[in-house]
C-alpha cells in the first residue's frame, strides 16, 4: 500500500493570531516580534558554514543530523537560531535536531543549558525563555518556548488538563521497522523506569497492583494511526495521551514494530522462522538495532551505517488553545529531518 502524506508544514505562521489569546493578557509580559525570522533561520541553515555543524546534504548516510560532538557552545547557539520556526509575541517554536538534550547534567551542553544565550540572540533582552514543551534528546521536532512565566505556566496547565481529558495535543511522526497488525488503535501500558547494568531503562509491568502504581509504574496510553506502508516498514502518526520517558518507543515495540533507529529497545523483538515476538525486558540487554539485509538494500545502508541510524521519531505538530475559549485549537507544524524525508523516499513512503 503507498499512500502520499501531505502534512500542513506551513502551520507555523498562525502564531501571529496566538498572542492575543484566552491565555494571553496584554501587557503581562513584554515581548518583541521578530517578524520573518523563519525565513532567515532557514537561509542561515542553508549556509556554507552550517556544514561543520549539521551532516551535509550529499552522499552522507544521515544528511542533516546534528553533529552534537563536534559542536561549541556558540555554534549551538548558531544551530537553535537556525532551527527557529517562528517567533511571535511570547513564543518562540523550534525545530529541535535529533540528538539535542532539552536538560542535562551541570556543565553539559544541552538545550537549556543556552537559553540565557538564545535568549539575548533573539533580541528578548534580559527576559530569558522557558521551556514549555519539548521533545526528549534522541527525537527531533517541536520545541516551544516562552520568555513570560505566566504565558509558559498557562500552556502548560493547557497540556495538562488536555492529557487528564485524554485529547491529544502532540502528534508524532514515526517511521517502524515492521507495520502493525491493526491499521489504528490505542496502545495502554503499566511501564516502570529500572536501572538495568547501570543504564536506565524502561520495561512493561503486566497487571500492576496498587503496591506497584505507588511505587513508580505508571499507566501509558498511546493512539496509532497507520499512514503508509512499504518494504515492510511503516510511518505511523503517534498521539501520546501520557508521559512517560521512552514511551512511544516501548509502545511500538510493544507492537512488534520498532521504530528505526531505535538502538535502546528494539532488541527486544525477537523473530524465528519469519516470526516476531517479545524477549523478556528485564534480560534483554540493549544493543543496536539490527535490520535485515532486504531492509538494508532499500535504505542503500551498510549494517555499520544502519548501526549509526538516528531514531526516526518526529514531533512533528502541537496544539495550542484557539484565541478564545470555545475556539478550535491552533497547530503548529515542524518539517521533517532531511534524513527522515530521505528513507520515506527510500521506503516508497511517499510525502507531498
Amino acid at each position: 500500500m503507498r499512500t502520499d502524506v501531505a502534512p500542513k508544514m506551513s502551520g507555523y505562521r498562525v502564531l501571529g493570531r496566538v498572542w492575543s489569546g484566552w491565555w494571553w493578557e496584554p501587557g503581562l509580559c513584554a515581548a518583541r516580534a521578530v517578524a520573518g525570522f523563519g525565513t532567515e533561520a532557514r537561509r542561515q541553515l542553508q549556509s556554507p558554514d552550517s556544514s561543520k555543524r549539521l551532516g551535509s546534504l550529499g552522499n552522507q548516510p544521515f544528511p542533516g543530523l546534528l553533529q552534537l560532538e563536534n559542536l561549541s557552545r556558540e555554534e549551538l547557539i548558531d544551530v537553535l537560531r537556525a532551527s527557529v520556526v517562528d517567533q511571535k509575541g511570547p513564543l518562540v517554536t523550534l525545530n529541535k535536531p535529533q540528538g539535542l538534550q532539552v536538560t542535562g547534567k551541570p556543565g553539559e551542553l544541552t538545550l537549556f543549558s543556552v537559553l540565557p544565550e538564545l535568549s539575548q540572540s533573539l533580541g528578548f533582552g534580559e527576559r530569558e525563555l522557558h521551556v514549555v514543551q519539548a521533545s526528549e534528546k534522541d527525537t527531533s521536532g517541536l520545541v516551544l518556548l516562552s520568555n513570560c512565566p505566566q504565558t509558559a505556566s498557562r500552556l502548560r496547565k493547557f497540556f495538562a488538563h488536555s492529557r487528564r481529558s485524554q485529547r491529544p495535543t502532540v502528534t508524532y511522526w514515526a517511521v517502524t521497522d515492521g507495520i502493525p497488525a491493526t491499521s489504528e488503535g490505542k496502545i495502554p501500558a503499566a511501564l516502570k523506569l529500572e536501572h538495568i547494568d547501570g543504564v536506565g531503562l524502561v520495561v512493561p509491568v503486566k497487571a500492576p497492583s496498587r503496591k506497584d502504581i505507588l511505587e513508580g509504574v505508571k499507566r501509558t496510553l498511546s493512539h496509532f494511526r497507520v499512514v503508509a506502508t512499504g518494504s515492510g516498514c511503516a510511518l505511523v502518526q503517534l498521539q501520546p495521551l501520557t508521559v512517560f520517558p521512552s514511551q512511544l518507543q516501548v509502545h511500538m515495540v510493544l507492537q512488534l514494530c520498532p521504530v528505526l533507529g531505535d538502538h535502546r529497545y528494539s532488541a527486544r523483538v525477537g523473530t524465528v522462522l519469519g516470526q516476531r515476538f517479545l524477549l523478556p525486558a528485564e534480560s534483554t540487554k540493549s544493543q543496536r538495532q539490527v535490520l535485515d539485509e532486504a531492509l538494508l538494500r532499500c535504505l542503500c545502508l551498510t549494517p555499520s551505517q544502519a548501526a549509526q541510524m538516528p531514531l526516526h521519531l518526529h514531533l512533528y505538530c502541537l496544539q495550542l488553545p484557539g484565541t478564545r475559549p470555545m475556539d478550535a485549537p491552533i497547530e503548529l507544524f515542524a518539517p521533517l529531518p532531511s534524513y527522515f524525508s530521505r528513507t520515506l523516499q527510500r521506503l516508497g513512503l511517499r510525502q507531498q
